[in-house]
């Protein structure tokens, strides 16, 4: 290693490729990243700049924040070369998605409560104050639930402790953070016909983007109707977007009305939705 300076290797695509020779003369070590990782850099520089780089020109600030964070460096003067503009407005949703974990700002859990009125609220206060980003649910049977759950984290080390605190107050937990499939596609495919359901009533609300808002809901609620299912995502607006069912006689359904009202929440009933009939 030259003793005044560390060269990094920090370079995407084709430009990786092209100079190996120069590359083992001069550099002293290739940092790896990955997508997620990728995907919070092109945001680091979005908020910084204004500007969208193409991911293999975001590598150099991604490939930097690693090498950073292994080291523990603090107060030095860092460059990074950024380049290319190969960005499209699909590819941002992409991003978007994926620039939390890659910034260690959520983790993605796959948890199991009981089956019953009441779990999904006592699973809320198990987490506490934490900001639930994204929170996917439907009834399968009459014992159990599977639940895809997102959480605002602080850091990588945060989220595993989440996982520990969850699996020590009795529930079992698996962390799909880095699980790629799980990133990919499974979030979106939680759902389906559940021939259990009774009396469903599926309704879209607007919560306000506030700490507490879902909370509030569950605790108005009470236990009185069970959840049979449940869709939200945060997606940085004013308010959240949520999909949830409830399974209400129909002798209850003026107690459950009232219930929406008192809420307070903007609510639309969707029982004739065609993509409710259709899919869940």
């Amino acid at each position: 290693m030259r003793p005044a300076t560390k060269a990094l290797l920090l370079l995407g695509g084709i430009a990786a490729i092209a100079i190996p020779a120069i590359a083992q003369q001069t550099v002293d070590e290739v940092i790896r990243v990955t997508n997620d990782q990728v995907c919070g850099a092109i945001r680091d520089v979005f908020d910084d700049t204004r500007s969208i780089m193409e991911p293999a020109g975001a590598l150099s600030v991604a490939g930097m924040k690693v090498w950073v964070e292994r080291e523990g460096v603090r107060d030095l003067s860092l460059a990074a070369v950024l380049s290319g503009a190969n960005m499209n407005f699909d590819r941002l949703r992409f991003v978007a998605e994926r620039a939390e974990i890659g910034e260690a700002r959520e983790a993605l859990l796959a948890v199991t409560i009981p089956e019953r009125p009441g779990a999904f609220r006592e699973f809320c206060a198990a987490l506490g104050r934490r900001v639930v980003t994204e929170f996917n649910y439907r009834l399968s049977s009459r014992t159990q639930a599977h639940i895809f759950v997102g959480i605002a984290t602080q850091s990588r080390h945060d989220g595993v402790s989440l996982a520990r605190q969850l699996v020590a107050a009795g529930y079992e937990t698996e962390d799909l953070t880095d699980n790629e499939m799980a990133k990919l596609h499974v979030r979106h495919m939680v759902g389906g016909r559940a021939p259990d359901v009774r009396d469903e009533r599926l309704c879209r609300f607007e919560f306000p983007e506030r700490p507490g808002a879902l909370t509030q809901f569950l605790e108005k609620l009470g236990g009185r109707w069970n959840i049979s299912l449940f869709h939200y995502r945060n997606h940085g607006a004013d308010f959240g977007r949520v999909l949830a069912g409830f399974e209400v006689v129909e002798r209850d359904l003026p107690a459950f009305r009232a219930f929406l009202d008192e809420l307070g929440y903007p609510y639309t009933f969707e029982e004739d939705n065609i993509a409710y009939r259709f899919f869940l």
